[in-house]
């Protein structure tokens, strides 16, 4: 029967005889080729995002790609080749025959019309909170840095039973005679936020103003003060678009896991079960 179904599957695909072994599933009708996953795989590795091994990850990102495409025709989001090399022009995957084109361009397409469908159906709807916001600030403060100015203290090899009589202080000032007072030597440090070393922005990040860090590998931080540059009124928005975003993006991902459940997936190929 299973046998029968394959042959079934092909003609109605209109995939002739010499082409029909590499049809390793289809998706609402289309198909994907070995061909197709191995120029997935490829396009994949020169973006960085996975080994060239990776086939069913590249499977699964087609099959993606269909659902995406499909449900967006029902909005009348179709975006063209065109639309996709326009952008493909500036990734820079350098040169492609025509099947990594093609994959190339359905992933594309795919990308510009799920942003389309996010902004229309789900951005609209979306409330961000200030919890989101902060998230978000915090996050790309950990990983890059604001421009804000940061004074610190720093405390190196500090013992435990000194660290334990380390109490909130009401001043920077005061946090430094405390520690003097202990026998201790704090460093008083003052940057950017985007100038420190990424294991110190992790360790501040979200830290209250005069409130002693968690002592890790025998180093204590307390931020003393923080000051906006210039840059941060215009960092703002981009921190609360980039909130939703993200929050639109897990919805988002959510809705295209019940568009996989109803959609019609084939697979010939155990290797790519989904």
């Amino acid at each position: 029967m299973k046998k029968f179904f394959n042959i079934f599957a092909f003609v109605f695909l209109g995939v002739n005889c010499a082409n029909a072994a590499s049809v390793v599933g289809t998706v609402n009708g289309k198909a994907i080729t070995d061909s197709d996953i191995t120029a997935r795989t490829e396009l994949m590795a020169r973006q960085g995002k996975t080994s060239k091994t990776n086939r069913k990850q590249a499977f699964q990102n087609i099959v993606d790609d269909y659902i995406k495409l499909d449900y967006a025709a029902n909005y009348n989001v179709k975006p063209t080749d065109k639309d996709a090399d326009n952008e493909l022009k500036k990734m820079n995957l350098g040169e492609m025959n025509a099947t990594m084109q093609s994959m190339a361009r359905l992933a594309v397409r795919a990308n510009i019309a799920w942003n389309v469908i996010m902004s229309r159906t789900i951005v609209p709807d979306m409330e961000i909170t200030k919890s989101d916001i902060d998230e978000e600030r915090n996050s790309l403060a950990r990983e890059h840095g604001l421009p804000i100015e940061v004074t610190m203290l720093r405390l190196i090899d500090i013992p435990d039973d000194i660290y334990t009589k380390l109490s909130k202080p009401k001043s920077c000032d005061a946090a430094e005679e405390m520690v003097e007072n202990l026998g201790g030597y704090p460093q008083k440090i003052t940057a950017m936020q985007y100038e420190l070393a990424k294991d110190v922005r992790e360790r501040i990040s979200g830290l209250p103003l005069l409130t002693w860090s968690k002592k890790e590998n025998n180093t204590v931080f307390l931020v003393c003060s923080e000051k906006k540059g210039k840059e941060y009124k215009n960092l703002e928005e981009i921190i609360k678009q980039n909130a939703t975003y993200k929050k639109a993006s897990a919805a988002a991902e959510q809705q295209l896991k019940q568009l996989r459940r109803k959609a019609v997936i084939i697979v010939n190929d155990d290797r790519y079960k989904l």
